[in-house]
């Protein structure tokens, strides 16, 4: 059997959210194979962010994003259960990255965002990486509404 590093437990740890207990014993399990852990844990956190999707969401931010020619700007409401999550660092990142794609991708509604693929990692569908938030803060989060301006537009 492979020895597990530390640094192993580490990098997947911040990929999926999992804890390091559940992580170590994972790749102890598959042999130290870092992509089939990370399936597996990936797989097991998107088990447990359905869980929470009916929870209540009456905290969270709006996020505003004006692309550097200052002729488009986005607006998106991205909603959580708690204060404490809202002002969380990896929160605010995802909403800024929210605003970003609906300023660069246009969606005409929350569903056609969450089915595009993320501008920063087209590997991503938008709704993984919501996914993935729900994960690591351990409570339901959604996107609200959203809004595009373009200048002269309609």
């Amino acid at each position: 059997m492979k020895k597990i590093s530390a640094d192993q437990i580490r990098k997947l740890r911040d990929k999926t959210g999992a804890p390091v207990l559940r992580v170590k014993k994972v790749l102890e399990e598959v042999s130290g194979d870092e992509k089939r852990a990370e399936k597996i844990l990936k797989e097991e956190g998107f088990e447990k962010a359905s869980k929470k999707l009916g929870r209540s969401t009456g905290e969270g931010l709006i996020s505003t994003y004006v692309h550097h020619s200052g002729k488009i700007a986005s607006v998106v409401e991205i909603l959580c259960e708690t204060d404490f999550v809202a002002r969380n660092e990896l929160f605010k990142g995802l909403a800024h990255s929210l605003a970003l794609q609906v300023a660069s991708m246009n969606p005409k509604d929350v569903k056609e965002l969450e089915k595009q693929d993320f501008v920063k990692n087209p590997s991503k569908k938008v709704s993984e990486l919501v996914r993935e938030v729900i994960v690591k803060t351990g409570e339901n989060v959604r996107i609200g509404r959203i809004y595009r301006i373009e200048l002269g537009g309609k």
